[in-house]
């Protein structure tokens, strides 16, 4: 073999051994590193209903708006809950009268000789007085409850964010508890990464992050948790409450990808995030 064959099967050796070397990294890289494409930007999404019944008479935002805890939403008519609060007074005060009049009865029949008054008399008197009393309590109770529904004629923002599905107008009608909006909380974004099971044992609590959006753009954060229950689609529970197991199974088997949450680091600046975003996260220690 002369100088020049030899040269020339060393070279194809070399380049056989980095094409092997090169073919098993990427596919350790692919098989075991923790990485995944199937990453989605979540955040905490508030339904806001209004707390009691009536006509909406003001809406002062719109869809998409940023709004801070506080702010203004929407106002139900407050007609009848003023009307409310006014018989709530007016009651109070009823009831404070007649309490003062058995509480005086009481003190006067008291001080009377027990020969004058009967001792049941007596007790009666001092009866009516707490019955009176509960009476009054009882009123001011209501008018609290009153006031209060006066005040959640005020639709608050429950917190710092955007306004999402606006879904109500001036002159709908608002029934308690029916979400009619949602607001996007601004502080709670973060990240799921639906890893496969074969690379768990790769990735910690702790870990750094990063996640590729698909927009191009690049946001990190760290590993916060992993979730530790999915959905056994091939064993759901019957209507006896016992297991219900599939009768066929599938000689391939796939690998089941289990939720890990990313807590993101603050956010660079112009990087805007929407609920839903998609990306690759990338885990290292």
């Amino acid at each position: 073999m002369n100088l020049k064959t030899l040269f020339s099967v060393t070279v194809t050796l070399v380049i056989l051994a980095i094409a092997v070397f090169a073919s098993r990294t990427l596919w350790t890289h692919y098989m075991d590193s923790p990485w995944t494409r199937d990453g989605r930007v979540r955040a905490d999404v508030i339904n806001v209903a209004a707390d009691v019944s009536g006509l909406v008479v003001e809406v002062p935002v719109r869809d998409n708006q940023a709004v801070k805890k506080g702010d203004l939403l929407m106002r139900i008519d407050p007609s009848h809950y003023q009307i409310a609060v006014e018989q709530a007074e007016a009651l109070v005060a009823a009831r404070k009268a007649t309490l003062d009049m058995r509480r005086a009865n009481a003190r006067r029949r008291a001080a009377m000789d027990q020969r004058v008054v009967s001792r049941e008399s007596l007790d009666d008197s001092g009866n009516t007085a707490i019955a009176a009393d509960a009476d009054y309590r009882q009123a001011q109770a209501a008018l609290a409850a009153a006031r209060l529904n006066l005040e959640r004629t005020q639709v608050l923002a429950p917190a710092d964010g955007h306004v999402t599905n606006l879904n109500v107008h001036a002159g709908d009608y608002a029934r308690a508890g029916e979400a009619r909006l949602a607001v996007v909380d601004q502080g709670s974004y973060w990240v799921y990464g639906y890893f496969e099971e074969t690379k768990l044992p790769h990735l910690h609590v702790g870990d750094r992050a990063v996640v590729e959006l698909m927009s191009g753009q690049v946001i990190e954060g760290r590993v916060d948790s992993i979730a530790r229950a999915i959905y056994d689609r091939d064993n759901p529970q019957s209507r006896e409450l016992t297991a219900d197991v599939n009768p066929t199974f599938n000689w391939v088997r796939l690998a089941q990808r289990i939720p890990v949450r990313i807590e993101l680091d603050p956010l660079p600046e112009g990087v805007v995030l929407s609920a839903g975003m998609t990306g690759t996260v990338i885990v290292g220690p």
